[in-house]
């Protein structure tokens, strides 16, 4: 039998040719957002090596949406021509690009990993985060600024013009990013939202504005383009979000046009205690593809062939989302393939060398 990992899968109009997905991850090598050459490398090169979906990293639909000074942005028009440079090649060999919109809300404004994660001042290039509660993510954090009627607006519009740019950059599939502790994920999560008003309380209030932000980047969007959302599927705390919470939230999102939920954990509480292995995520995509007939990627220690075909071979999900593994091998499927004796297609380029 074929390897279901090297089978297509149609979303909408569109359809990919293999299921190995490159997840969002964060390289912190943006000046005010601008897209650099690493990017066009660090990206372009997965493309090469196989993978048939590439997912930018979280871009800020803001400047107070970066989570530091160095993120990714689609806030403004001159960032269009720099992503489009880097869409142009990946189309060019073959894979689809596509993009994780972001807000950071509480956790932004620290600086990057490698220059230590602290808060950024203000006087040092950084800005006040905003969201849901002034409940800081950690206790030695400011607090954040919780946003009111106008900012609530301010949020949806910039979803909204930031898909826009999205399109006119050359991305087909658009990635809500609503996990890992940022504004919609804290929205939803009751740990991080007290408010008393529409946007807080029941679930039904608190998921709102994930689903205002998903209605905007819907009606934004081409019909023949998906729409993904990512959520962290449980908070991994007594009293928080929860897997229940999540399947009865992929309902709602599938009503509003959302094409694949994203099922990723963690990252709203800074001591929450998290059983982290091989594959230890696995188990959420596969409820709630289950509970909800929604289509579902899988993250989470994806190492190896045989254990990316396995999860979709058992219909877990339906589609592998590798990002530690990838920058380890950027050109993990071709790998795969031949480990799975599959047949992929290699760049020309390279193709001397496809058989040893």
């Amino acid at each position: 039998m074929a390897a279901t990992l090297f089978t297509p899968l149609r979303l909408r109009g569109m359809e990919l040719k293999n299921r190995i997905v490159v997840s969002p991850m964060c390289q912190y090598s943006s000046e005010d957002g601008f897209a650099t050459d690493w990017h066009l490398v660090h990206l372009g090169s997965r493309a090469v090596g196989g993978a048939d979906l590439i997912l930018f990293e979280a871009t800020a639909v803001s400047p107070e949406g970066r989570i530091t000074p160095d993120d990714l942005g689609l806030w403004k028009d001159e960032h269009i021509a720099g992503l489009q440079r880097i869409t142009s090649f990946i189309t060019a060999q073959g894979a689809v690009p596509g993009v994780q919109l972001a807000h950071a809300g509480r956790k932004a404004s620290v600086s990057s990993p490698w220059k230590g994660g602290e808060p950024v001042a203000a006087a040092a290039g950084g800005w006040q985060p905003v969201a849901p509660s002034a409940l800081p993510f950690r206790p030695t954090d400011p607090k954040p600024l919780a946003l009111d009627t106008a900012g609530l607006r301010e949020v949806r519009d910039d979803f909204r013009a930031a898909t826009k740019r999205a399109l006119m950059a050359g991305f087909k599939v658009i990635e809500i990013h609503a996990a890992h502790g940022y504004l919609l994920h804290e929205f939803f999560s009751p740990l991080s939202n007290q408010r008393t008003d529409a946007y807080g309380g029941s679930f039904e209030n608190r998921i709102r504005l994930l689903l205002e932000v998903t209605a905007a980047v819907r009606k934004s969007w081409p019909d023949e383009y998906p729409v993904f959302v990512r959520i962290s599927a449980t908070d991994w705390v007594d009293g928080g979000w929860t897997i229940d919470d999540s399947v009865a939230l992929t309902r709602e999102l599938k009503n509003h046009g959302v094409d694949l939920i994203d099922a990723s954990t963690g990252g709203n509480v800074s001591d929450a205690k998290i059983p982290a292995g091989p594959g230890y995520q696995v188990e959420f995509a596969e409820r709630i593809r289950q509970e909800t007939g929604m289509p579902t990627g899988s993250v989470g220690i994806i190492t190896t062939a045989e254990q990316a075909e396995e999860i979709l071979a058992s219909e877990q999900a339906d589609l592998v989302l590798l990002a530690r593994e990838f920058l380890r091998d950027p050109y993990f499927p071709l790998h795969a393939a031949q480990t799975l004796d599959a047949d992929l297609a290699w760049p020309v380029q390279y193709e001397r060398a496809k058989r040893q």
